[in-house]
């Protein structure tokens, strides 16, 4: 691992090959050969290189460090968030299908799980860590089961918005795609099918393993013609629901 650390830990510090190796008082092909593991740094070398990134040799040599930045803490009832980067040290958008949704909550949290789930990319879009979850079923209309929803990472709780509409993985409900209602207790939210028919219940924060806040959705359907249905959905329900009426008042 120690020529990926050192490719990394100099891309990290925005530091090109020419100016790290300026700094070690070595040729620049040198350093090069280092990160392609054509040789290896002498131990006076190896300390020099601990000494400018102010890491010990024992994590240089046996541990996998881009991994150690990919985790973004959070709080106590909070776990880590792992990510992948492309060869332009950008992150990639991984893609959640409904398959692979139980294995995602069991991994989530294993850089090399997400390393191998598939890949989206989108031009132009802002930095930051971005993940991709196919919808299903018919809870969050108009989009229709299969869609699939790209959103940010939400890093703290507190960033929660009334009547925005998140992916929410937990243990007890799994992954879940809904608009929420901030509870007055702080501790919980309340989330919400934009299908009516599906009633609200209550998620604790005690239970949410991350959180996803919606950026952009792809649609596989005529986005008109799912709208149209899902009105005509609605009245049928009202309809029926005026029809029970009159029939219990009769």
């Amino acid at each position: 691992m120690l020529s990926e650390n050192i490719r990394y830990l100099r891309k990290k510090d925005n530091l090109s090959q020419q100016q790290l190796a300026e700094k070690l008082s070595i040729p620049r092909t040198t350093l090069g050969d280092y990160e392609r593991g054509h040789t290896e740094p002498s131990m006076d070398t190896l300390i020099h290189i601990a000494g400018i990134f102010d890491i010990s040799i024992d994590a240089l040599l046996k541990e996998r460090l881009a991994h150690l930045d990919l985790e973004v803490l959070r709080t106590d009832n909070f776990r880590v968030l792992a990510i992948s980067v492309n060869d332009q040290n950008r992150q990639n958008i991984e893609f959640v299908s409904t398959k692979a949704r139980a294995g995602y909550l069991e991994s989530f949290q294993d850089p090399d799980y997400i390393k191998e789930l598939p890949k989206m990319y989108f031009p132009s879009i802002p930095e930051g860590s971005y993940r991709a979850f196919e919808i299903q079923g018919d809870s969050m209309v108009p989009l229709d089961s299969g869609s699939i929803v790209v959103c940010s990472y939400v890093e703290q709780l507190e960033e929660l918005k009334n009547d925005r509409t998140y992916v929410i993985a937990t243990h007890l409900d799994g992954i879940v795609y809904k608009r929420v209602l901030i509870n007055p207790d702080k501790t919980s939210l309340t989330a919400i099918s934009d299908n009516p028919t599906y009633p609200p219940y209550k998620i604790r924060y005690q239970d949410i393993a991350e959180v996803w806040s919606y950026y952009a959705h792809i649609s596989f359907t005529d986005t008109k013609k799912a709208v149209e249905h899902a009105i005509d959905e609605r009245i049928s329900d009202i309809q029926e629901n005026v029809q029970f009426i009159k029939e219990q008042m009769s």
